[in-house]
């Protein structure tokens, strides 16, 4: 189960540049600038949802580079999870959980210090995060390892979640690369997580900018797809535009925490979908009975600035309102997943990927290591604030 060489050194390449940060600064931003940068959380009417619910009862299975748990915006929120993976950085290496914390972040943070006023606050924060490694970060040095791996990281990762109490996957991570095309096992997982009543949410893609190739596993029946918008509602230039978007979220200019305990700032669909993997916690929380085919009904249903025409490959049906998916769900009844997720075998939103050429072969764990050609997040990043002193390490 692997690609090219050439091609899998082209796609690491380019998730190594996803995660090219700029030198941080050194001038510190109080903690309620980090907070008034946060304006993610105002444009998806999260307070409105906190009405209802904050998350609670909720896992979300973060499927990236590893999360740190002892970060004081997620400590005590973090379960201990996998690592499908199994080599390269480890816990004190700077390429180690880097983009995964920032999508736990986004999901799940709940801030620290009196009153949690420090740090970051996530769209879901009572939340519980379930971390499972099946991607390295760019900087990794035993990403020339990898290149030579063959493994199904990804469609184990997916079951593995499903398996340990996940409600919801996130997945901030796919291959958008020219020769990208879908991979029976992933698809079958997916499928799996989602009869067993587990919703899947991955980002559209960064490729908007650079010919908009279709993304796996964005692009399975039943993914909750999301697409990338700015502060203004506008699509991000970057932001993949396919058939399968379903909804967008913010992803530029997001405040993201990082083990260095610093601040960053950062774009890409990879923060959209953390969003959006929030609004479902948020929805499950208030709805547990729902099944996945539901809530993704749900959000298609209430979003906001709806494109002309009800939907675009830009924005799918508009920008997630949680507290409005929240209040409609009331008026639904809970299904059976299995039976919900019959249907959808085999069914796109538009034609669908094209038919795989005969050569190709399925691409097993290179397909999520190579995420940042066209979803991993922090491709420029500016340090914001740098906290106190480290946490006791658990």
């Amino acid at each position: 189960m692997t690609r090219s060489s050439s091609l899998r050194r082209a796609a690491l390449a380019a998730l190594a540049a996803a995660f090219a940060v700029l030198p941080a600064t050194t001038t510190p931003a109080y903690a309620d600038t980090i907070r008034a940068r946060q304006w993610g959380l105002e444009a998806l009417h999260t307070g409105r949802a906190w009405q209802t619910t904050r998350g609670e009862g909720i896992t979300v299975a973060v499927l990236d580079t590893g999360v740190d748990a002892t970060h004081p915006d997620l400590e005590g929120s973090v379960l201990p999870g996998t690592d499908l993976v199994g080599f390269g950085a480890e816990r004190g290496d700077r390429a180690w959980a880097r983009h995964g914390t920032a999508m736990a972040g986004i999901i799940a943070g709940h801030g620290h210090g009196p009153g949690s006023q420090d740090g970051v606050m996530g769209i879901a924060p009572e939340v519980r995060v379930l971390p499972v490694r099946v991607i390295l970060e760019g900087t990794d040095k035993a990403r020339d390892k990898a290149r030579k791996t063959r493994g199904t990281a990804l469609a184990e990762g997916i079951r593995w979640a499903a398996d340990h109490g996940a409600d919801v996957i996130n997945l901030s991570l796919g291959d958008d690369s020219e020769s990208a095309h879908p991979d029976a096992g992933e698809d079958a997982a997916v499928q799996y997580a989602l009869a067993k009543g587990v919703s899947v949410v991955a980002s559209a893609g960064n490729g908007g900018e650079k010919g908009d190739h279709i993304s796996y596993p964005a692009a399975y029946p039943g993914v909750i797809a999301v697409a990338a918008v700015d502060r203004y509602g506008t699509h991000a230039s970057f932001s993949t535009s396919r058939w399968y978007a379903t909804v967008s979220a913010p992803g530029v200019d997001i405040v993201i925490a990082d083990p260095d305990r610093r601040y960053y700032e950062g774009w890409g669909t990879s923060a959209a979908a953390a969003f959006v993997s929030g609004a479902v916690a948020l929805v499950r929380s208030a709805h547990p009975d729902l099944t996945p085919a539901q809530i993704k009904q749900l959000l298609v249903d209430t979003a906001r600035s709806r494109p002309k025409g009800g939907r675009s490959d830009d924005k799918g049906y508009g920008t997630v309102d949680p507290a409005a998916a929240i209040k409609a769900g009331r008026k639904l009844k809970g299904a059976d997943p299995k039976t919900a997720v019959a249907g959808w075998k085999g069914r796109y939103f538009g034609p669908g990927p094209q038919p795989v050429a005969e050569e190709s072969h399925p691409v097993g764990l290179l397909a999520p290591l190579a995420g940042g050609v066209g979803v991993l997040f922090l491709a420029a990043a500016v340090a914001l604030w740098r906290g106190g002193g480290r946490p006791r390490t658990r």
